[in-house]
């Protein structure tokens, strides 16, 4: 489960968001409206933190941000980036956008996933707002995320890279997307994948096929805890599937607290991703 910190922290009020570089290009998951949510009468908004965080809530129309990466760097492969937030919010800086060019940077191209969210009213206060859709909300994103492995690789070509080459990353609520991606079907499913202090982590089978992960969570998290991050390694190590782990001493959740190895934890998904071969380039 998933506590409900970011409310709190962030004290959020409809404002211009920060500037993030723009996408190429916006791909819908879904032609029309997005089966499941028929009746989401609702419009999206973005909202800023009192730090300048950009954050978009109410999301109805599912889509994927493409950023590609640079024609002499890219490498072939596809990640797909589920920013976190509780399922309520998108933390679309440092778990989002900032993701996407720093795989860019080493030659992968990135789909920032904008995926169905609980309803938000903007006229309420945090503590009143209902839990309207919740659950449904949920069950909508995970299959966003599903349906966003299926566009991407049935596109590969045109995008330049392989198939066989799509991974997913995501971040709390994200990464429960992107695990939910990992044990779906083999079509939908990512060749490799990061859940990164993933909600829910511990509670994940390993599916038959499964792909290899990284995993990574502070020690102090204090929203999902670290257990769940090293159960489900647990269980990929028991099933004989590659993985690996980093249990930072320090960051809590969202690695937000800085001074650690959690601060260089894209260092180590780098050094994991070449290890494996994902940023050997191919043609």
């Amino acid at each position: 489960m998933i506590r409900p910190i970011l409310f709190a922290l962030l004290a959020i009020a409809p404002a211009k968001a920060a500037e993030l570089a723009p996408p190429e290009r916006e791909i819908p998951l879904y032609e029309g409206v997005a089966p499941g949510s028929e009746s989401w009468n609702w419009s999206e908004r973005t909202v800023t933190s009192p730090s300048g965080m950009p954050i978009v809530q109410n999301v109805v129309h599912p889509l994927l941000q493409y950023y590609p990466a640079p024609k002499d760097k890219a490498v072939g492969t596809a990640m797909i980036v589920a920013p976190g937030g509780g399922f309520r919010n998108l933390m679309m800086s440092y778990e989002g956008v900032d993701i996407a060019k720093r795989l860019n940077d080493i030659g992968i191209d990135a789909f920032v996933l904008k995926y169905r969210l609980t309803h938000t009213d903007p006229n309420a206060q945090p503590q009143q707002q209902p839990p309207r859709a919740s659950q449904s909300a949920r069950d909508l994103a995970e299959a966003d995320g599903r349906q966003a492995v299926r566009i991407v690789r049935q596109h590969a070509s045109e995008f330049g890279f392989r198939p066989d080459r799509i991974g997913m990353i995501g971040f709390s609520a994200g990464g429960a997307v992107t695990l939910a991606a990992v044990n779906g079907p083999a079509e939908t499913r990512p060749n490799f994948a990061a859940p990164i202090y993933a909600a829910g982590a511990g509670t994940v089978p390993a599916p038959e096929g499964a792909p290899p992960l990284f995993i990574a969570v502070a020690a102090d998290d204090q929203s999902v805890g670290y257990q769940g991050s090293i159960d489900l390694f647990l269980i990929w190590r028991k099933a004989n599937i590659p993985v690996e782990l980093h249990v930072f001493q320090t960051g809590r959740h969202g690695f937000s607290k800085k001074g650690g190895g959690a601060d260089h934890f894209m260092d180590r998904l780098e050094e994991w991703l070449r290890v494996n071969g994902w940023l050997t380039r191919v043609s």
